[in-house]
C-alpha cells in the first residue's frame, strides 16, 4: 500500500486508489493513513468524525464506514491479484469482527491471500491500517529530514541542503489538503506543518552556509510575506540581502517584520534579530555576514 497525505490524501492497493470522495469515510481513511500499522483507538475516530457530540449511533455508523472502506481495498486487491482474491468478498467477509482469512484455497499450497480484512484490521480497542511493506510519504519526509538535521549539525551544508530539499520535495501543497478535517486531523496538519517548516529552515540556512544567498532571494521574499511574524525567516532574508549586497532592503525587511510583531502580537524582535539589524548597520554595504552560535545555542549573526 502507498500513501501519501503532505499534499492531497491519496491510498493506493496494487496501484489502484482506494480513497473515498464521501467526506467521513475520507475523514477515517485519513487519520488511519497518517498512523499506518499503528492503532487508532475509536474514540480518537469518533472524536474526529464528530467533535465531542457523537451521535447515539456513532460505533455502528464508525463501523459501516470501516466497511465502506474495506469494499474499496478488496476491489483494488481483486482488480490487482486476480480471483484468488475474490474470498475476501464472500459472505461474511464483510463482518467487523471476522478474522483474516491467511491462506486461499485453490490458490496454490500454502499461498497467503492479503485481505480487505488484513489490510484494515479490527483490534480490541481500534483500528490499524496494515501498509504491508509500502511507501508513506511523512515516514520518508521524517527519514530524510532527520539525516539532514545529522548532516548540518556534522557540519555537512551541502549533503544537509540536498537531504533537506529532497525531503520538502515529497510536499505538494498542505497536508491533507483535500480533506475536510475535524479535531485530531486538524492537530495533526498543524503538527506536520511545523516539521516543514523546520525543514524549510534548516535547509535554508545550509544554503546561507554554502553562499548561495543570491539564489535564496526569490525564495525569501515569497516566504517571509507568507509567514509575516516568522522571525528566523526574516533574519535568513536579511542576511540574504546583506551578503547581496543590498543593505538598506534588509533594514527595510527588520523594520517591517518589527511593525508587524508590535501592531499584532505587542512584542519586539528576538535579541538575536536585533542583534542582526545591529551587525548590519554597522557593517559596510559590501561586508560578508557569518553566523555562529553563542553559548546557550542562541544562533545568531555577525557581519
Amino acid at each position: 500500500m502507498d500513501i501519501d497525505v503532505l499534499g492531497a490524501l491519496a491510498v493506493r492497493e496494487n496501484g489502484i486508489s482506494i480513497t473515498p470522495t464521501a467526506p467521513k469515510p475520507r475523514q477515517v481513511l485519513a487519520l488511519l493513513a497518517l498512523h499506518a500499522d499503528q492503532v487508532v483507538p475509536v474514540s480518537a475516530l469518533i472524536e474526529e468524525l464528530w467533535a465531542g457530540e457523537p451521535p447515539r449511533s456513532a460505533r455502528t455508523t464508525l463501523q459501516t464506514y470501516v466497511l465502506q472502506l474495506r469494499a474499496l481495498i478488496a476491489g483494488a486487491l481483486e482488480r490487482g491479484t486476480g480471483p484468488a482474491t475474490s474470498l475476501a468478498t464472500g459472505p461474511g467477509a464483510g463482518a467487523d469482527d471476522d478474522t483474516p482469512t491467511g491462506t486461499a484455497a485453490g490458490a496454490g499450497a500454502g499461498r497467503v491471500v492479503r485481505t480487505a480484512k488484513d489490510i484494515l484490521v479490527t483490534l480490541p480497542g481500534g483500528y490499524l491500517l496494515s501498509s504491508g511493506g509500502g511507501t508513506l510519504d511523512v515516514r520518508e519526509f521524517d527519514r530524510l529530514a532527520g539525516t539532514g538535521y545529522r548532516a548540518m549539525d556534522a557540519g555537512d551544508f551541502p549533503g544537509a541542503a540536498r537531504l533537506l530539499r529532497e525531503a520538502l520535495a515529497l510536499w505538494s501543497g498542505p497536508a491533507f489538503a483535500d480533506v475536510q478535517g475535524g479535531i485530531q486531523l486538524d492537530m495533526e496538519t498543524r503538527r506536520l506543518e511545523e516539521t516543514r517548516l523546520c525543514a524549510l529552515d534548516q535547509r535554508i540556512e545550509a544554503d546561507l552556509r554554502l553562499g548561495r544567498h543570491r539564489e535564496l532571494l526569490a525564495e525569501l521574499t515569497v516566504l517571509v510575506t507568507r509567514y509575516r511574524t516568522h522571525e528566523n525567516l526574516h533574519g535568513q532574508f536579511m542576511l540574504a540581502l546583506h551578503r547581496s549586497g543590498r543593505r538598506g532592503e534588509a533594514l527595510d525587511v527588520y523594520q517591517r517584520l518589527r511593525a508587524t510583531l508590535v501592531r499584532e502580537l505587542g512584542l519586539e524582535p528576538s535579541i538575536a534579530l536585533r542583534r542582526l539589524q545591529r551587525s548590519i548597520l554597522m557593517a559596510g554595504p559590501e561586508s560578508p555576514a557569518e553566523a555562529h552560535a553563542e553559548p546557550g545555542g542562541e544562533r545568531l549573526v555577525r557581519v
